[in-house]
């Protein structure tokens, strides 16, 4: 008679590191993008920081960035130029990592705070904060201080949780979520236009430009509240982020691997629209970085959602070069979110074209 013989199976695992008793699942493609990445950012702030009047090299640069370098070159770069570059580099990164999240909780591309309203609504109390400034500042409120990012912060918070809110059919999807950001979005927008019609023409001439997106004259004040933001939230949101695999399942499905889904999802996006508010507040609304880095993260990493990391290396990167090229490649200097509108707009088509064939088939 015929015996079965069992023969030992073995799951496959990833190797994991241990820090302490933190231990994280070692993913060699995602070090080396991630590194890689890194190697852009650095580049890119170095060729930025060396741009101007006195025309600094790169290795130069570098060797200023570390402690090197005369005294002269030490304070161009790192008094006059470097804090431009590190804004740009800090709100990249948030917009990025704000995208992530928002995509990985809406299960859809489209979903990033741009195109779905939270960017609008920071961007709707900023202008209103510019144009009203006067009223405010005879209260100590004034929009160069602690008014503009509290309520870019405000606005982008409201506008989400209006979102959310007429999203909300006893769960969220995707779908629904994108189509009523959009709405909101839209009807934001008409708010800073009108906003802009009625102010003074100094007013509305310094929001125009807030609104197209610029790091031009930023400083070392700029730097410290998206450094602070993110020094605060990206912790949070990959403390968060074991449930965002989950989430990219129904609600129910979720629920029954035991996660927690309206309050994790609520928790996943103030972090989001904390991220988002803040680098709006920085340096306006930069067009498309929260849709376009996230996306070329995932697919470069080959993850099944956005990963947070690498989307914020990418972010941050992306907003360096499209600062670059605004400054060098035009003839002219442009603000640096009409460079990322230029190079977003056609992701975003792509993105619906594919969007199109796969619900078709």
């Amino acid at each position: 008679m015929a015996t079965l013989t069992l023969l030992p199976f073995t799951v496959p695992s990833r190797p994991a590191v241990r820090v302490g008793p933190v231990s994280l699942v070692w993913r060699p493609r995602v070090f080396l993008i991630g590194l890689a990445g890194l190697a852009v950012l650095v580049l890119g702030i170095a060729l930025n920081v060396g741009i101007g009047e006195v025309r600094i090299s790169v290795p130069d640069v570098l060797v200023t960035l570390v402690g090197g370098g005369d005294p002269g070159q030490r304070f161009i770069v790192m008094g006059l130029r470097l804090p431009r570059s590190l804004t740009g580099a800090l709100v990249g990164a948030a917009l990025a990592a704000s995208g992530a999240i928002t995509q990985a909780i809406a299960r859809n591309p489209l979903a990033s705070p741009d195109v779905i309203g939270f960017t609008a609504g920071a961007s709707a109390a900023a202008v209103f904060v510019i144009v009203a400034g006067a009223g405010f500042g005879a209260v100590g409120f004034t929009a160069s201080a602690v008014g503009l990012p509290l309520a870019a912060l405000v606005g982008g918070l409201v506008s989400a949780l209006t979102i959310y809110g007429l999203a909300w059919r006893k769960g969220v999807q995707g779908f629904r979520l994108v189509l009523v950001g959009i709405g909101i979005n839209a009807m934001l927008i008409a708010i800073v236009q009108w906003l802009l019609v009625v102010a003074q023409v100094t007013d509305a001439a310094r929001a125009y430009t807030w609104i197209n997106g610029s790091l031009n004259g930023r400083g070392w004040e700029h730097v410290v509240p998206v450094a602070v933001a993110l020094a605060v939230l990206v912790p949070a949101a990959l403390v968060l982020a074991h449930s965002l695999g989950a989430l990219q399942l129904s609600d129910d499905s979720a629920r029954g691997l035991g996660i927690r889904v309206d309050k994790e999802r609520t928790l996943l996006l103030l972090t989001a629209v904390g991220l988002c508010s803040v680098a709006t507040a920085s340096a306006g609304p930069l067009a498309f970085v929260a849709l376009v880095a996230p996306q070329i993260a995932q697919r470069a990493v080959g993850a099944s959602r956005p990963p947070i990391t690498v989307s914020l290396v990418f972010g941050a990167a992306l907003t360096v070069v499209a600062d670059l090229l605004a400054r060098t490649a035009f003839g002219t200097e442009l603000p640096v979110g009409i460079v990322t509108a230029v190079l977003g707009a056609p992701y975003l088509l792509f993105l619906i074209a594919r969007h199109g064939r796969k619900a078709r088939a």
